[in-house]
């Protein structure tokens, strides 16, 4: 099955994303520490973060025009935020600086036994978007909208304006909150964690809880598993794609470049195997170094993986090939 989607073509960029950025400091530690412990690290890495402004830096560097709208915070963090994403080639100019607030910024320490992470984290109220902060010109200036459901109310006006200009959406989505059932059901691509459908249905087996979850919206519905790679529901049935087996050192942002994947495949209009495979792969490769940014493996890299592997003909190397009307 291909999602055989028409793209504007009256539109200056491919992707917009609107959402997260972070500033995160990463510590890979020997095993995870007991408490009122000391230990030293093995390593330290500072990076930018954040769920979509990451996404947007993935799909970059593969050769897709990008542009990131959100909220950086007016100190020290929150120019190094905007600075790691400008130098992407990201498109920055509809961010808003809020000069009186602090940035987003994440603590993560990751297990070095099994790559998981454990992430701490704050973010000022005063980033979350106040009403007429947000540009429909901007939002909708793109072929896809990806977001994530952290400023929910922003991210419904923005789905809202999308759909009014046939613009199809994705979200990256994990935490359920009051107006969350009224977000998916705007959205075309629901791609969630693998906790999400239960926390929305309170439906333990993940299986029968996609499926409830899929009365909420009309849109294709898939959720990441980590190292068990991928289950999504296509006409009606469970469909599962294989992860691809590698030593985590680091899961951080791993979720982020799946949906990067995720979109470049919608872009190529490939089939939903190959889309879910491609996203597998990105997210594999990145866990292989510290931190959600400097992972991001290249496309040269994700073909290697294929080769490799045997498990796909599809030529990933290629510029995005864009349906348009």
């Amino acid at each position: 099955m291909r999602f055989d989607l028409l793209f504007r073509k009256d539109k200056p960029f491919d992707v917009v994303g609107m959402g997260l950025n972070s500033v995160d400091f990463i510590g890979l530690a020997p095993e995870f520490p007991t408490i009122n412990s000391k230990m030293k690290l093995l390593q330290f890495s500072k990076q930018g973060g954040g769920q979509v402004a990451t996404a947007m830096v993935a799909l970059a560097r593969w050769g897709v025009k990008t542009k990131y709208i959100g909220k950086v915070g007016g100190d020290e963090l929150g120019s190094f935020s905007l600075d790691t994403i400008r130098e992407e080639g990201v498109d920055i100019s509809s961010v808003t600086i809020e000069l009186h607030a602090n940035n987003q910024f994440s603590m993560i320490l990751v297990d070095g036994v099994s790559g998981e992470r454990t992430i701490l984290w704050d973010r000022d109220e005063r980033l979350m978007y106040r009403e007429g902060e947000l540009k429909k010109k901007d939002i909708c200036s793109g072929k896809i909208l990806h977001m994530d459901g952290h400023d929910i109310r922003a991210a419904i006006r923005s789905a809202q304006w999308a759909k009014k200009e046939g613009i199809p959406t994705v979200i990256d989505i994990d935490k359920v909150e009051p107006l969350t059932g009224k977000l998916i059901g705007q959205i075309d691509f629901v791609v969630t964690s693998s906790r999400f459908p239960t926390l929305m249905t309170g439906i333990s087996d993940r299986e029968r809880a996609l499926i409830e979850l899929q009365k909420q919206t009309s849109g294709f519905l898939c959720s990441t598993l980590g190292h068990e790679g991928t289950m999504a529901l296509v006409n009606g049935e469970i469909l599962y794609v294989r992860e691809f087996k590698i030593k985590a050192v680091d899961t951080t942002g791993a979720g982020d470049v799946f949906h990067a994947g995720f979109i470049y495949g919608l872009l190529q209009n490939w089939k939903v195997e190959e889309i879910l495979s491609f996203a597998n792969a990105v997210a594999a490769l990145k866990c292989l170094d510290l931190g959600g940014r400097r992972g991001i493996p290249t496309l040269e890299e994700i073909q290697r993986l294929f080769n490799q592997s045997g498990s796909s003909p599809t030529k990933f190397i290629q510029q995005p090939f864009l349906k348009v009307h």
